[in-house]
């Protein structure tokens, strides 16, 4: 494993060959801290949301205002993960017209594949900046109302390819509240 600054590094779990910026349909899974139930709790099969799951649920639907040509699919909050879908539709214009740096390293000529590029492309409206503003809001709000909350620090993301898995996918994100039982993230604390 490599090290940075002395810090051992986790390696990306980003596709390498893949700009999270064009476009296309994304499934996120984000986790809250600990996979602490902030979320609320499933009741009979269906998610009974607490104050937090409610600032979420909210901010989640925000999205589409606060990011530019992204429609929303399927979504469901869980206790302590959220499922969804974001499709970024005429992304690629604004990408390939202007470029974002964080920092001087970004102005080195070099042949790095996309996924080496992310790290120094602050990247407008990718996935990973629409996820980060979505969780940062969240956080912000619930501690602005004086809640207890945290994110794990990374999300999942899997990018959909064809139209049956994005139904697939669909359907999993509807029925995720009736197989909560049997739910990796539930099993995990039970």
């Amino acid at each position: 494993m490599q090290k940075y600054r002395n810090k051992y590094r986790i390696k990306s779990t980003r596709l390498q060959n893949w700009d999270y910026g064009w476009n296309g349909a994304y499934f996120i899974t984000i986790c809250t801290h600990n996979r602490e139930h902030y979320f609320g709790e499933i009741v009979d099969g269906k998610m009974k949301l607490s104050k937090i799951g409610i600032i979420a649920n909210v901010l989640w639907f925000e999205i589409k205002n606060h990011a530019k040509n992204i429609n929303l699919g399927e979504m469901v909050l869980m206790p302590n993960h959220i499922h969804g879908i974001l499709i970024l539709n005429d992304n690629n214009d604004d990408a390939s017209a202007s470029v974002e740096t964080g920092h001087a390293l970004s102005l080195q000529q070099t042949s790095q594949t996309i996924g080496q590029q992310r790290f120094q492309n602050i990247g407008k409206n990718s996935i990973s900046s629409i996820v980060g503003s979505y969780k940062s809001a969240v956080t912000k709000h619930s501690h602005r109302l004086g809640f207890d909350f945290a994110w794990q620090p990374r999300f999942y993301d899997h990018i959909i390819r064809n139209e049956k898995s994005f139904q697939k996918i669909s359907e999993y994100i509807i029925n995720n509240p009736l197989n909560w039982g049997k739910d990796k993230l539930y099993a995990q604390l039970y």
